[in-house]
């Protein structure tokens, strides 16, 4: 594996929690993440012993998108956001901190998603010249239509209480761990064929958008990070200015 220990493994009581810990760029999405969190899932997935995967972080940021430095092809992307949905166990995130751009698509993939009312979110690709094209695989048979036609196009940050509104988070609320204790214990009293075959139920309408629209979204996200708007919103943003379109 191309790095190490990116990716925390720990079980307790038919809970397998995975814990993104790359603190040096705010667990963004780099390749290695990306490679190590898909083994990790391939892993729970073949565990009879998993009975729910727990998704959290280290630190303030839950995930800060893709890593500009190190970005996975938008096909690995792809493949770790199905492996999220597809998998036959419930994925649950739990989030005490910031989410960005491409970290908002782990949460579209995930069933269950709870966090801290201090929590805070945003789609930030258009203020660097993309789009949120292969998170959208996920996010958009699950958001409100309205919501996500405002968050997608202004790029504005937004709070827990509207995160659950637009549905792209299940239940927030001032301690996230209290808040999942319910959903924890509830998975944790259920069949794992009950909950495969449940799952299987909830994700029939996601996994359709995959096999529709996977290839056409995946060439789009390569041609606008290919792109000289692009570049300019990417260099802007890691020299911490304003890029060149900004009135």
């Amino acid at each position: 594996m191309p790095a190490a220990n990116l990716v925390h493994h720990a079980h307790t009581r038919g809970i397998t929690t995975l814990t993104l810990d790359s603190p040096a760029n705010r667990n963004a999405l780099s390749s290695a993440l990306v490679g190590e969190l898909t083994e990790r899932l391939n892993r729970a997935g073949k565990d009879t012993g998993v009975r729910a995967v727990l998704l959290t972080h280290t630190g303030t940021t839950f995930c800060a998108g893709a890593d500009l430095r190190d970005p996975p092809h938008p096909d690995t992307l792809v493949g770790l956001l199905r492996r999220i949905v597809a998998l036959d166990k419930p994925v649950v995130a739990r989030v005490d901190g910031h989410v960005r751009a491409g970290g908002l698509g782990l949460l579209g993939a995930c069933d269950i998603s709870a966090a801290s009312a201090s929590s805070s979110f945003a789609f930030t690709e258009v203020r660097i010249g993309v789009a949120p094209a292969v998170i959208s695989l996920p996010l958009l048979p699950r958001l409100d239509p309205r919501a996500v036609a405002r968050h997608y196009l202004t790029g504005e940050r937004f709070d827990a209480a509207e995160a659950v509104r637009a549905g792209l988070v299940t239940t927030a609320g001032p301690d996230v761990d209290q808040v999942l204790e319910p959903v924890l214990d509830g998975l944790r009293r259920s069949s794992p064929q009950g909950l495969a075959e449940t799952k299987r139920l909830l994700t029939v309408k996601v996994l359709e958008a995959f096999d529709r629209d996977a290839e056409s979204l995946t060439a789009l996200s390569a041609r606008l990070f290919a792109s000289s708007e692009a570049r300019e919103g990417m260099t802007a943003f890691l020299e911490r200015r304003d890029p060149a379109w900004v009135l």
